[in-house]
């Protein structure tokens, strides 16, 4: 290997000159030889001492005890850099666990600046409230909340995802109304209807059922289904009966 003057190391390292200077007048890292002219030059030997060094100081250990440690008769380079490897894939598992966990945490406090108003899109803030409240009475407080947490945890774009799956679903069904509700095509798409429930709150087959009854018997619901095809409401609500059956 190459000898490495005073600036070729420091670049080499990424050290400052400054720094190797320090290390030779403190002992810990002495220049392989010297020009006449008294210049420094590193060999194999000193760049790998100095790796040790740059490896234990990146480990926080302080300078003294990276000299007792260098100069013990004992010491070994190869056990030595094992010993890194292993506390240094501990410290990769530790940070990627913070970055995971700020991650989660930006991801909540970007959720949190979504209003309730946002869940009840295209509704006034006095009706998004009415329709909690009427929630709250069919349904019990437990599933509203669940529910509020779960769309809060999507974030404004992950609720306009769901949302459109449910137009998606609601445009496919309403082109299958000439087949039966029992029909396995209408079921599956019963099937993702579900799922897509499942999506805001934990459904039950009693929950399932009353809801297709909901669509049917409440004009604003019923509405919102007839615009895709007129008795489209029914049809689901249908469909909904027969996958109870089979839950």
């Amino acid at each position: 290997m190459d000898k490495y003057s005073v600036n070729q190391l420091a670049k080499l390292a990424r050290v400052s000159v400054r720094t190797l200077h320090h290390y030779d007048e403190i002992g810990l890292l002495k220049p392989g030889s010297r020009s006449e002219s008294k210049y420094r030059y590193y060999g194999e030997e000193e760049l790998l001492r100095l790796q040790q060094i740059l490896f234990y100081r990146e480990l926080d250990f302080p300078l003294a005890k990276i000299m007792e440690i260098l100069d013990d008769p004992s010491f070994d380079t190869e056990n030595a850099l094992r010993l890194h490897k292993k506390e240094l894939l501990m410290r990769r598992e530790r940070m990627t666990e913070l970055v995971n966990t700020i991650d989660k945490t930006i991801t909540h406090l970007k959720n949190r600046k979504m209003k309730a108003e946002d869940m009840y899109k295209g509704f006034s803030k006095e009706q998004a409230e009415a329709y909690e409240k009427e929630a709250k009475e069919r349904w019990g407080a437990e599933i509203v909340e669940e529910s509020k947490e779960r769309v809060m945890k999507m974030g404004k774009d992950g609720l306009e995802k769901v949302k459109q799956e449910g137009e998606d679903i609601s445009k496919e069904l309403s082109q299958l109304m000439h087949l039966k509700a029992s029909d396995k095509k209408v079921q599956d798409l019963i099937h993702r209807h579900y799922l897509f429930i499942n999506k805001f709150y934990t459904v039950t087959r009693e929950i399932y059922s009353g809801l297709g009854d909901l669509y049917v018997n409440d004009e604003r619901f019923k509405k919102n289904y007839e615009k895709y095809k007129t008795g489209l409401a029914e049809f689901l609500r249908d469909g909904m009966k027969i996958y109870c059956e089979r839950l």
